[in-house]
C-alpha cells in the first residue's frame, strides 16, 4: 500500500481518512498534515494516524498527495509541497474550482495531478465523486483516484470540461434536496403535524424513494407516475407544482451554480 498524505483535516479530510481505514489502508500508511493542534489530536485519537503541523513534511514521504484544503488556501499549500515531491508523486485535489492547470502551474513540471469533485454525502460513506486528469495523468494515476475516492462512496471519470457542470449536479446537489425537505417538513407543520413527526415522515420518505430509484433501475418518470393516480391527490399536488414552474427554477438554478463555478474557477 502506498503511503498516503492529506493535506487538511476538516471534516471531508476526516471524512476521507476514516473511509481508508475501514477500506483496509492501515492507519500508519496515512499522515494528515494540519496546522490546527486540537485537530491533529482529534485525528490521532479517533483514527489512531500519525500528524503532522508541516504540509511539507507530510508531502515528502508520499506517493499521494491529497490536498482537502478550502480553494482560497490552495496558493498558499502548493508552494510549500512543490519542492519536496517526489518524481511520480501523485497529487489529488478536493478543492473545488481550481483546475489541474493551474494546480499544475505550480508544481514541477510533469507532476501527476487529478482534480475530484466530491459532495457531503461522502460523511456517510454515500458520496458522489467525479475524477478528472491532468496533462500528465496516466490511466493507473485515475485508477488510483477512483479507488481512493469509492472509500466514501461512488466514483466516476469526466473530462474536466464537466467539472462545472458537476459542481453544480452533484457538489451543491445536497443542498438542493435538503431545502425541499425542509418546504416538505415545513408543510407538514402547516397542515397541523407535530414538527418531530413531520421530520421523520418526511426523511424516511426521503431515504426511501432514493434507495427505491437507485435499486429499482427505473426512470424517475415511471416512478413519479406509479405514484400519480389520475384525478389523485398527487396529481392535484403536482399540478401547482407546475403551475409554479418548479422543475424550471430548479433548470435556473443549477445553471446559476454552473456560471458561479466557472467564475470562480
Amino acid at each position: 500500500m502506498t503511503r498516503l498524505a492529506v493535506i487538511g483535516a476538516g471534516v471531508m479530510g476526516e471524512a476521507l481518512v476514516s473511509g481508508l481505514l475501514k477500506g483496509g489502508w492501515a492507519a500508519d500508511d496515512i499522515v494528515v498534515a494540519d496546522r490546527r493542534d486540537f485537530r491533529r489530536t482529534e485525528m490521532t485519537a479517533a483514527h489512531g494516524i500519525p500528524t503532522t503541523a508541516t504540509n511539507a513534511e507530510a508531502a515528502a514521504e508520499a506517493d499521494t498527495v491529497i490536498l482537502v484544503v478550502k480553494p482560497q488556501d490552495v496558493g498558499a499549500v502548493l508552494p510549500e509541497i512543490a519542492p519536496v515531491l517526489r518524481p511520480h508523486t501523485l497529487v489529488v485535489s478536493l478543492c473545488a474550482g481550481v483546475t489541474t492547470e493551474k494546480l499544475e502551474s505550480h508544481l514541477p513540471e510533469g507532476t501527476a495531478v487529478v482534480r475530484v469533485m466530491p459532495n457531503t454525502p461522502a460523511l456517510v460513506g454515500e458520496g458522489m465523486a467525479a475524477v478528472s486528469g491532468g496533462r500528465s495523468a496516466s490511466p493507473a494515476d485515475l485508477d488510483h483516484a477512483l479507488e481512493l475516492m469509492s472509500a466514501l462512496g461512488r466514483a466516476i471519470t469526466v473530462p474536466e470540461a464537466y467539472q462545472d457542470a458537476v459542481t453544480a449536479i452533484s457538489g451543491s446537489g445536497p443542498a438542493y434536496l435538503f431545502f425541499v425537505v425542509e418546504a416538505m417538513i415545513d408543510a407538514g407543520v402547516m397542515l397541523g403535524l407535530p414538527r418531530d413527526i413531520s421530520t421523520t415522515l418526511v426523511n424516511q420518505t426521503m431515504f426511501g424513494s432514493a434507495k427505491l430509484l437507485v435499486e429499482s433501475g427505473q426512470h424517475p418518470t415511471v416512478l413519479r407516475e406509479q405514484v400519480t393516480s389520475p384525478g389523485g391527490t398527487t396529481a392535484a399536488a403536482l399540478r401547482q407544482l407546475e403551475d409554479h414552474r418548479v422543475k424550471a427554477a430548479f433548470l435556473t438554478a443549477i445553471e446559476a451554480a454552473r456560471d458561479r463555478s466557472r467564475a470562480l474557477a
